[in-house]
Formats: C-alpha cells, structure tokens, sequence
C-alpha cells in the first residue's frame, strides 16, 4: 500500500504554504534575516511544533510566519515544498497563502506573491508541476482588513486563482465576509473557504449559501446535518480533508474515528490533503498512508480519493482529463 500511495499521480488542493515552514529552514532564513528566535537549536524548534490545539498551533506558526520578510525567503519556502510534492508524485497542486499575515510586519503584497509565483514557476520548468495560488483572508480578523487585501491583490490579479478563508473558525462565521468574498468574485476570483472544522453545519451552509463556495475546506461538522449533506451532493461539491490536521487539532481523537469513510459512503466527493505539513505529522503522502492503515481503505478507495483530487482541482477540463488518465492508467496496472 505504502509504495502504491507513492507512486500514485495526486493533486494536493488544500496547502497553506506558511505552514510548510520546516524546523531546519525556519532557523536557517531566521539566521539569514538576523531575527532572535527563542529557540537555541533546530531541535529545540522542532519540539515547540507539538501542541495540543488550534489556537496554540496558529500561534507558533505565526511566529514561523514572522522571519518572512523578502521575496528570497518565500521562494525558498514554496520552492521547499514543491520539491517535496515532486518527491510524492504530486502532479498539481493548489497553494494558499495569508497575505494579511505579513502585512502587520510591512511585508508588501508584492513581494510575497512575487517569491511564491518565482517558486510555482520554476518548479513547473523543473519537475513538470502546475500550481495554483488561493489568497486568504483571516477571518479573526475584520471584513474591513480583508476588503484592504483584496484591494492590493488586483495589481497581481492574473497570478491568483481563488481566495479562501481561513484562520480561527468559532465564532467567525463565513456570514462575516459576505461582502468581500461578492466583490472577490466580481474581480474573477473562484470563492472557496474552510467551514464545519471547529464551526458546525450552520458555518457550512452560510460559505455555501451566503459565499457561493465551490469546494468546502475541511468540512468534518457536515455531517451533523443530513439535509446538508445532500445539499452538497447536489450542489457537487468536494470536500478537502486533511486527515493529520485533524488528529494534532484534536477534531478526531483518533484516525480510526476519522469519518473519511462515512462521507465517502453517503456519496460525498472528499480528497485527502495536508493542510500544514511541517506543523501536523506529515506531507500528502503520509496523509493517505495514515488514513489508509486507520480505515483499512482499498486500493480502489485511494484510486477514487486521487481521481477526486484531479476532478476537483480548479485546471481546466483538458488538463483534469490528461492527469486522469495518467492515473487511470497507473490503476489498471497496480490494482
């Protein structure tokens, strides 16, 4: 199984890049950049990405977040990554970064997109990889600030394919950027946004009813409500779990209860991803080698969670066709 989910050609749809930053290339960009971090050594940084909730992981990665100050420094980042997606048989990927993060620090828009842009593209050249960027919005933070973020994007329009939403969920319902995410979709970009991780069903039924979402990142507190899984049936849309993420956050205590399974049976469309590779245990790979090990999938299960990733990704038909047929190809003589 294991050498199966390696060589299987797989998208990644949910990916903040901020928390791809490795223990090893925090410390060396932190040194580049003469910041003091309150850590000695890499080990002792590694030791403080274990954490037991959502709150106390978005603090450590803000802090990683907060040696990022040149261009150089996100194009080693995003570059990091997708060496590593090349390493894992990851044939599109679909990245999504936090401006707002940033900001506060004087970082400019530009030379954030320009770093990750310079990385997506020389990682095409190199191992043949498509990417797409999706512009977050933090949403414990104002529509106000987030209406500012938009506005800086337009300049950089053609480099960015969707925004999000993301960041902590209670009590910052998707109701709350209803006006920027319909200004978002009038400047052309594609609306997606996390819902139902921490938040309940209701949060899912306002990013889809009130944002108009096309994928739901995350998605788990769907199926507290049986009307609302069929609306998405209806509505065809994909869900972007992140297996790992939901262990290290505690949104499954453990992988065996995970409801991957359950949401593939009713008839949902999931894909299995891994939301902050460095902070919670693991890249895509590991993602399906876990899940695959706690739900005794099939080969077929896995076959149809990559196929989603592809069907599901934000490419043109042609290109979701030709990824599929690579995969369909690989299944027929591996399975």
């Amino acid at each position: 199984m294991k050498i199966f989910i390696q060589n299987l050609p797989k998208a990644e749809l949910h990916l903040h890049i901020e928390g791809t930053f490795e223990a090893e290339l925090l410390f060396k960009i932190a040194q580049r950049n003469q910041i003091k971090l309150p850590y000695n050594s890499v080990e002792e940084l590694a030791e403080a990405y274990h954490f037991n909730c959502l709150q106390d992981f978005l603090d450590i990665y803000y802090q990683g977040a907060g040696v990022l100050l040149y261009e150089q420094d996100f194009y080693d980042l995003t570059y990091s990554y997708l060496t590593k997606c090349a390493e894992q048989n990851v044939r599109h990927t679909e990245i999504m970064f936090d401006p707002q993060t940033h900001a506060d620090r004087g970082v400019s828009f530009e030379t954030i997109i320009n770093g990750i842009s310079r990385a997506t593209a020389d990682a095409e050249k190199n191992f043949g990889i498509t990417s797409f960027l999706i512009m977050s919005y933090l949403r414990h933070l104002s529509e106000e600030e987030a209406f500012k973020t938009l506005a800086q994007s337009i300049p950089f329009k053609h480099q960015i394919k969707a925004v999000g939403l993301d960041s902590s969920e209670k009590g910052n319902p998707p109701s709350k950027f209803q006006n920027v995410f319909k200004a978002s979709v009038l400047e052309g970009y594609i609306p997606l946004a996390h819902a139902g991780e921490e938040g309940n069903a209701d949060y899912v039924w306002e990013a889809i009813d009130l944002l108009g979402i096309k994928r739901i990142d995350h998605g788990n507190n769907s199926l507290q409500d049986e009307k609302l899984v069929t609306e998405i049936i209806k509505r065809d849309l994909a869900l972007t779990v992140c297996p790992l993420s939901n262990l290290a956050l505690k949104v499954v205590d453990n992988l065996k209860d995970h409801p991957l399974k359950k949401m593939m049976n009713l008839g949902l469309k999931v894909t299995i991803n891994s939301d902050d590779p460095a902070y919670f245990g693991g890249q895509v790979n590991k993602n399906y080698e876990a899940i695959q090990v706690a739900l005794n999938l099939t080969k077929e299960d896995l076959y149809q969670l990559a196929k989603n990733s592809f069907e599901y990704s934000l490419l043109d038909d042609l290109t979701k066709q030709k990824n599929i047929q690579e995969l369909d190809k690989y299944y027929q003589l591996n399975s």
